[in-house]
């Protein structure tokens, strides 16, 4: 007696001539190939959206070819930006590399949790604190997968890792690439440090890592991550190695730009980007994945060509000047923000978590102060402003406030190594539409001349947010 074959369901229905879309039976004949692609399309969009971010480091306002650089080519964040939404006066929580991406990672301003201090070394014994809600353990209660691939900076150890933060997996160094005797023999004390480590999790799986081989390793691994995971809302942060000093672009990628070993690991970052948004393409997911890019503070000036460029801006990383926090940043959602928009409206690092809580439909934290807002009705153009204020933190020190065009410096310095200079207790007045270089200091124009101050009620307005935000400081939140 011949033994029955067993049918699919999927199977028997296609001999019937039937199709099965999100659990409804349907005639085939009845739909055309793009209904059945229409229909396919809405079922799959009713998921929470996938959440990428790409953070790179160190990377200058002025050293991506979209924002002006004359030598570094980078095609494929031009083309981000062409189909999305690139954004011209968005800074960073910080312009130094652990407290900066506390504040992304948090949506809070460092100083309130005790991470605005500097930088973590491999021999620091703190890290983000336990009780800080990051985008990954709030998008994990609603079933994120989540992902962190690349520069952490945020603990060496348990239990400051970023699976100690909601994160599911970790691919990457602990901290900055610049730190160990082969990569900085001479300075930062890293001639006492151990050997790079690259890590899985926990686990250190490779010491010293091969920095010119760890770009390509590290992106592997993200995209594998968006494989395993398609099939379900995901988190995927990636803060890139790249353009930190020393600059260390892979072989594949060396001598490619005019711009020396620095342009050369910018070109890669954007390679790196480019593969991403093919792949989410060629997954279907384009649609279905809200995708941003910026770095996490100014370049690094004193490595000179080695360093990157902030442009027309002035400052540099560690300073509190537009150079040290302003940032490029672009927004890629396809069919779901707005198409080749530039948008000049002031915006925050810290302002993706709360957008990215607001698209996973997690409400935000309301017992502590969230600092950032949602910025999707400004993405999708229901709003042409999000936020007026911004505050500009180094180390402990409130260095500057920024209220609409105003930007009012309490003090000033021009690198990471130099004197705090507070000017005789006589702030500093910007006006970032007409000064975004910040040359022209208003307030010293009026004492030059001898003549009354026109900026008083700007200075004054600027004084009041400072008195109100550090009364929120010191409700310990």
């Amino acid at each position: 007696m011949e033994k029955k074959k067993n049918v699919s369901r999927r199977e028997a229905l296609k001999k019937l001539g039937m199709v099965t879309l999100g659990g409804a039976v349907l005639p085939k004949m009845l739909l055309s190939q793009n209904e059945t692609k229409g229909i396919s399309n809405l079922i799959r969009r009713q998921k929470a959206p996938n959440i990428i971010i790409l953070f790179a480091d160190d990377l200058g306002y002025g050293d991506l070819s979209c924002y002006g650089h004359p030598t570094i080519q980078t095609p494929n964040l031009d083309r981000m930006a062409a189909e999305g939404v690139k954004l011209s006066q968005f800074c960073v929580g910080a312009s130094v590399c652990t407290p900066s991406r506390a504040a992304l990672l948090t949506g809070r301003l460092p100083v309130r949790y005790g991470m605005a201090g500097g930088v973590i070394f491999p021999n620091t014994k703190w890290g983000l604190p336990t009780k800080e809600i990051t985008i990954a353990s709030a998008l994990k209660t609603k079933g994120y997968a989540t992902g962190c691939f690349g520069k952490w900076h945020l603990g060496n150890q348990s239990p400051y890792l970023p699976t100690d933060h909601g994160f599911d997996y970790f691919y990457g160094i602990p901290y900055s690439d610049d730190m160990s005797p082969k990569t900085n023999p001479t300075g930062l004390g890293a001639q006492y440090f151990p050997p790079i480590p690259l890590m899985r999790n926990d686990k250190v799986i490779e010491q010293p890592v091969s920095l010119d081989t760890l770009g390509p390793k590290i992106h592997t691994e993200a995209i594998k991550f968006i494989h395993e995971h398609r099939s379900q809302p995901f988190f995927l942060y990636f803060p890139y190695t790249n353009p930190h000093n020393p600059p260390h672009p892979s072989k594949e990628f060396r001598g490619k730009s005019l711009r020396g070993l620095y342009g050369d690991a910018v070109q890669e970052v954007d390679w790196s980007v480019g593969e991403m948004l093919k792949d989410l393409k060629k997954l279907h997911l384009e649609e279905d994945t809200f995708v941003f890019f910026t770095s996490d503070n100014g370049p690094w000036m004193y490595w000179k060509e080695d360093g990157g460029s902030a442009g027309m801006l002035r400052g540099q990383k560690a300073t509190g000047w537009e150079g040290g926090f302003r940032e490029p940043a672009i927004a890629w959602w396809p069919g779901h923000i707005r198409k080749g928009v530039l948008s000049g409206a002031i915006a925050s690092s810290m302002d993706l978590f709360t957008t990215a809580l607001s698209l996973a439909g997690v409400e935000v934290p309301k017992d502590r102060i969230i600092d950032g807002v949602n910025l999707m009705p400004l993405l999708t153009g229901e709003k042409q402003t999000v936020r007026d204020e911004l505050f500009y933190y180094v180390n402990n020190k409130l260095f500057a406030v920024r209220k609409g065009p105003w930007k009012l410096h309490f003090h000033t310095k021009a690198k990471w190594s130099s004197r705090i200079e507070n000017h005789g207790g006589q702030p500093w007045l910007f006006n970032l539409d007409k000064d975004p270089g910040e040359k022209y200091n208003l307030t010293r124009r009026s004492v030059e001349y001898h003549v009354h101050n026109p900026y008083t009620k700007e200075i004054n307005n600027i004084l009041q947010v400072v008195k109100k935000h550090l009364a929120t400081l010191k409700k310990g939140n």
